[in-house]
Order: structure tokens, then C-alpha cells, then sequence
């Protein structure tokens, strides 16, 4: 339990409430005890806790995305392959209390059992701690996994800078080639994008649709993104 705090950074006042957020309904089971308290209900806390310290989050920092990009990052960012990929970051599946049965199962790297005992950790720390302490928590997985998602938007220019445009009704973008050189085998494209007849972003490649892409990507630069 010492581990696990010090690898999360935050120190439990009430131990039990972390006790409870790592332990599985198969070991109540298996003690057949109802006094033993396992985890499903701060699952629960904890979904409603993460989804909206993420809603928040990218409301705040994201102004640039619609209401149905916002929907979109947010259910990337608290789906189950997203809660199991942060989970393994923290080793959380090591400490886990299951049963024998479950633990001779590979329930402690089954993505369904660790991403759920993600959720109850984060209601643990938001009982213990309130609010600041489990956002400060779920941020350090969610800002990172935030910038990651942009990187890989932002290799496609083109569809980067469309998406941009059509906030706006009416205006209209098209790829202009102005200039060829090279041989057959070696060819080197020139081509500007306009935005209703003025030129936003030129850009060269060995094709067009990589010089469209280079042009695209200069004018979101010009454009501040």
C-alpha cells in the first residue's frame, strides 16, 4: 500500500478507503464475508469523478474543438482501453486484492477488472482528499495522453485545417498546383491553398499530396495552431 502511494503521490488519511478501491468482489466471494468492503461502488463515484474533471479540462484547454470533437476526446479519454493503459503506467494491477482463483485467471492484467479499480481509486482519493487532489490525479494520466492525441491530429494538415474552416459557413478551401519541376522519377510539386481566392499556405513535396499537406500545414502556422 506504502508503494502504491508513493508512486501516485498522494498519502491515504483513511487507509481503508484505499484498501476498498483495490479489492475485488472475487475475494469477498471467495471469504464469503459481507463485511469485507471491495470495490464496486467507488467504481461508480469514480466514473462520475473522471468524467468530470475530463469535461472540464478540455472545455477549458481545447477551446478550438466543437461540442462533437469534445464528446469524441472525452469518451477516448475514459474508455476502458484508455483507464487500462493509464493503470499499467502505476503497476496498479500488482496490488490488487482478488481471489486466488481470479488472480490464477490473470485477473490483475485483464483490462475490464484494472480499469474499473482505476475509477474506484480515483472515488477513493475524492472521498479522502476532495475534488483538487483526485483532478490533480487524473490529470497527470489525461494532459499527456491530451498532447499525444493532438500530435497525431496534427500529422494531417489538411484535415487539421478543414476542420478549422468549416466552424465557418461559406468559406471555402482549394488546393491550387502552381509549379512542376524534375524529371519523371524525381519530381517536385508546388501548390498554395486558398481561402476564397487568397493564398493562405504554399508548400513543395514529392507529390501533391504532399506538397497539399505542406501548404496546409503552413497555413495553420500563419493561423496560429
Amino acid at each position: 500500500m506504502e508503494d502504491l502511494q508513493n508512486i501516485i503521490g498522494y498519502h491515504f488519511t483513511n487507509k481503508e478507503l484505499l484498501v476498498e478501491a483495490l479489492t475485488h468482489s472475487s475475494y469477498a466471494n471467495e471469504h464469503r464475508s459481507k463485511h469485507i468492503r471491495y470495490n464496486e461502488r467507488l467504481e461508480f463515484l469514480g466514473d462520475a469523478v473522471l468524467s468530470i474533471v475530463v469535461s472540464d479540462y478540455i472545455f477549458k484547454n481545447c477551446p478550438e474543438l466543437p461540442e462533437g470533437e469534445l464528446t469524441k476526446l472525452r469518451a477516448s479519454l475514459v474508455c476502458e482501453k484508455s483507464l487500462f493503459e493509464f493503470a499499467k503506467t502505476i503497476n496498479l494491477g500488482k496490488y490488487l486484492v482478488l481471489s486466488k482463483g481470479e488472480r490464477n485467471n490473470g485477473g490483475a492484467e485483464r483490462p475490464s477488472i484494472v480499469s474499473d479499480a482505476f475509477e474506484a481509486l480515483i472515488a477513493a482519493i475524492y472521498i479522502d482528499g476532495g475534488m483538487d487532489a483526485a483532478a490533480k490525479h487524473i490529470l497527470h494520466f489525461v494532459i499527456p495522453a491530451i498532447k499525444n492525441s493532438k500530435k497525431k491530429k496534427i500529422n494531417d494538415y489538411k484535415t487539421t485545417l478543414q476542420e478549422i474552416i468549416q466552424k465557418n459557413p461559406g468559406e471555402q478551401l482549394e488546393y491550387v498546383l502552381v509549379g512542376q519541376s524534375g524529371p519523371d522519377h524525381n519530381k517536385h510539386f508546388v501548390v498554395e491553398v486558398h481561402l476564397n481566392s487568397n493564398v493562405i499556405g504554399k508548400g513543395g513535396g514529392r507529390s501533391k499530396k504532399e506538397a497539399e499537406q505542406q501548404a496546409a500545414r503552413e497555413a495553420l502556422e500563419l493561423m496560429g495552431y
